[in-house]
C-alpha cells in the first residue's frame, strides 16, 4: 500500500514539475506585459520602417526616446537622409520640428494617447491588452499577436506584433489593411529598457539646434520647375477638375481642384527655409497626424504637410478626417510634370 501511495504521489509531483516547465499561457503573458508596462521607467529604441503604401517601397529610420513622465522624442529620417522630422512631447506641449526648414509647430494635444502608434512600445502593449479579439501564437523564440488597431489612417486596419519570448522586447510590427495586405513594416534594431536621459533631451530648442548642427542637410534652392504631385487615392465620386500653376518659375504654386461628391483643393509649392534668425514657431488648435512618410498638421477643414522639398496644403468642407488622411497619405511618390 505504501508503494502505491508513493508511486501516485511521485507521479503527481512529476506532473506538477512538467507543467511548471511548459509554455506560458496567453493569460500569463498578459500579466507579464502589464507588469512590464507598469514597471518601465522609459526606453530608447531604433527601428527601420518600410512603407508599401505607394508605387515604390520607401524606408525610414526611426529613433524613439521615452521617459515615463510623458516625455517623448521621435525622430524620423528617410533613407536618403534628405528629410527628417522630430516629434516632441514635453511639459510645454507637443511639437513637430522640421529642422531643415527651421520650422516648428506646437500643439495642445493628447498625442500619443489619442491612437495607435506603431513605433511606441507602450502603445503596442496597450493594443494587445485592450483587444478582446486578439489572436495569439508562439514559435520557438517569439510571441506573435494579431490585434485590431486605432491608427489615424483607418486603412491601417490590423497589426501583427512580434515580441521576444525572453524579455518581451519588440521585434517586428506589420500593419495591414482590411485585406491583410502589409502596408507598414517596422523592424526593431535596438531596444534599451529603463534608459537614462540627460537634461535637455526633450527640450524643444535644444533638439532643433542639435539637428541643425548635425547631419541635417540644408534645403537647396530650386533649380528646375517643381514636379506636381497627385494623390493615388480619391473618394468615390470625386475626380480632378483642374490643375493650374500660379507664379513664376522658382516661386511656383500649383493648385489642384477636385470636384464631385467630396470636393477638395490641394495647393503645393516649393519649401522655403526660414532664416535662422527668425524661426517659424506656429501654435494652433490642430493635431499632429502621422502620414507614414511625414507628420502633418490637421485642423477641422485642412491638412498641411511637407514632403520631398514641397509644402502641401489641403482644404475641404466636405472631407472628414479619415478621408483627408487617406488622400494625403497617397500623395507621396506620385510625381507628374
Amino acid at each position: 500500500m505504501r508503494k502505491v501511495v508513493w508511486f501516485v504521489t511521485t507521479g503527481l509531483l512529476l506532473a506538477i514539475i512538467l507543467a511548471g516547465c511548459g509554455e506560458k499561457t496567453q493569460e500569463d503573458i498578459m500579466t507579464d506585459l502589464e507588469k512590464k508596462h507598469s514597471d518601465m521607467t522609459g526606453y530608447k529604441l531604433e527601428a527601420t520602417m518600410t512603407l508599401e503604401t505607394g508605387q515604390e517601397q520607401q524606408q525610414y529610420w526611426v529613433e524613439v526616446w521615452h521617459q515615463s513622465d510623458s516625455h517623448y522624442r521621435v525622430a524620423l529620417e528617410n533613407e536618403n537622409k534628405d528629410q527628417s522630422q522630430i516629434i516632441l512631447r514635453n511639459d510645454d506641449g507637443v511639437f513637430v520640428l522640421t529642422p531643415a526648414l527651421n520650422k516648428s509647430f506646437r500643439f495642445q494635444s493628447d498625442w500619443p494617447t489619442n491612437g495607435s502608434q506603431v513605433y511606441l512600445y507602450e502603445s503596442l502593449i496597450q493594443d494587445i491588452l485592450m483587444d478582446p479579439e486578439r489572436s495569439f501564437q508562439a514559435d520557438e523564440d517569439h510571441y506573435v499577436f494579431q490585434t485590431n488597431t486605432n491608427y489615424q489612417n483607418k486603412n491601417l486596419h490590423t497589426q501583427e506584433i512580434k515580441l521576444n519570448k525572453k524579455d518581451l522586447e519588440p521585434v517586428e510590427v506589420k500593419v495591414m489593411n482590411a485585406d491583410l495586405e502589409v502596408l507598414v513594416t517596422l523592424q526593431f534594431t535596438s531596444f534599451e529598457w529603463n534608459a537614462s536621459f540627460n537634461d535637455g533631451d526633450f527640450d524643444t530648442e535644444r533638439n532643433m539646434n542639435g539637428a541643425q548642427m548635425g547631419d541635417e542637410p540644408a534645403m537647396a534652392e530650386p533649380t528646375e520647375p517643381m514636379a506636381v504631385h497627385y494623390p493615388l487615392f480619391t473618394p468615390d465620386g470625386t475626380q480632378l477638375a483642374s490643375s493650374k500653376s500660379i507664379g513664376s518659375e522658382g516661386e511656383e504654386r500649383v493648385v489642384l481642384e477636385y470636384s464631385g461628391e467630396k470636393p477638395f483643393t490641394i495647393i503645393q509649392e516649393q519649401s522655403r527655409v526660414v532664416p535662422a534668425s527668425t524661426p517659424m514657431n506656429m501654435s494652433g488648435q490642430g493635431e499632429p497626424v502621422d502620414l507614414g512618410f511625414t507628420i502633418g498638421v490637421m485642423t477641422n477643414e485642412s491638412l498641411t504637410w511637407t514632403y520631398n522639398g514641397v509644402d502641401f496644403f489641403m482644404a475641404s468642407e466636405h472631407l472628414d478626417a479619415d478621408d483627408m488622411i487617406a488622400i494625403a497619405s497617397s500623395v507621396y511618390g506620385t510625381e507628374e510634370k
